[in-house]
């Protein structure tokens, strides 16, 4: 089954745990887990310590800083993410070859220091759900690169990638079933009917799906952000994830 990963984009700790705190428990109840993204204006601002703090309340954790840099940078970036306790993390497989190999050795230096548990999960990113077709340099087709580097994640060692919705079924077909694909930009369809400002306001993603066609598609992890954190009411973020389970079973 799809698992749905909580994006806590939050400027600050207190909120992003805050919210946490009332979604503890939701996902159990419909036979599931729930996960929790820190992205990064949460880690820059918060640093391991958030962290360690979702660790405590029982969520596994998806670290998304997509790394991107010369490879023993990114090695051992992804060393010290992996020691952190996070479950997975990611890179930009447009860094090339080199550096997506590096990063799969300090992600097995990093299990090594932890020295227990499952090693996390490292995924590539392939094309960023906010570029719209056009926009690529070149006039390249997003989706069509999305798949061109899958690929290529697949041969230098990575876990799976991180797609849009549209692209996971071909990427499967590529790279097996076993290849993880996580997919942001998804948006329910049907979004909570009060939401505060954190809501779907100034929303830049384009390449979107719902949360049943993306299980369908044959996405493994399913992203959302402001949808859930942006639902009014002390309840409002969990009914919104109640929402969203409900489509996903429905797929």
């Amino acid at each position: 089954m799809a698992e749905l990963v909580i994006a806590l984009d939050y400027p600050a700790m207190d909120a992003a745990l805050a919210t946490a705190r009332t979604l503890r428990g939701v996902a159990e109840d419909a036979g599931g887990r729930l996960w929790m993204k820190v992205g990064l204006e949460l880690f820059t601002a918060s640093g391991p310590e958030v962290v360690a703090r979702l660790k405590d309340m029982g969520f596994p954790v998806f670290l998304d800083l997509k790394f991107h840099d010369i490879p023993n940078t990114v090695r051992g970036a992804v060393r010290s993410a992996v020691a952190t306790g996070v479950d997975m993390c990611n890179i930009h497989l447009s860094g090339g070859e080199r550096m997506c190999r590096a990063a799969v050795e300090g992600l097995a230096e990093g299990a090594a220091v932890r020295g227990h548990g499952v090693a996390p999960i490292l995924l590539g990113v392939t094309v960023l759900t906010s570029v719209a077709p056009g926009e690529l340099p070149g006039g390249a087709d997003p989706s069509a690169e999305a798949a061109r580097l899958a690929v290529c994640g697949r041969d230098w060692g990575l876990g799976g990638v991180v797609c849009s919705g549209h692209e996971a079924h071909g990427i499967k077909q590529r790279c097996g079933r076993d290849f993880v694909c996580l997919t942001p930009g998804i948006r329910p369809a049907a979004p909570p009917s009060h939401q505060h400002g954190g809501g779907s306001g100034g929303d830049d993603q384009r390449r979107v799906m719902t949360p049943a066609e993306a299980v369908r598609a044959g996405s493994d992890y399913l992203v959302v952000g402001r949808p859930v954190t942006g639902a009014a009411g002390p309840n409002g973020p969990a009914d919104a994830v109640r929402g969203i389970l409900a489509e996903m079973l429905g797929a």
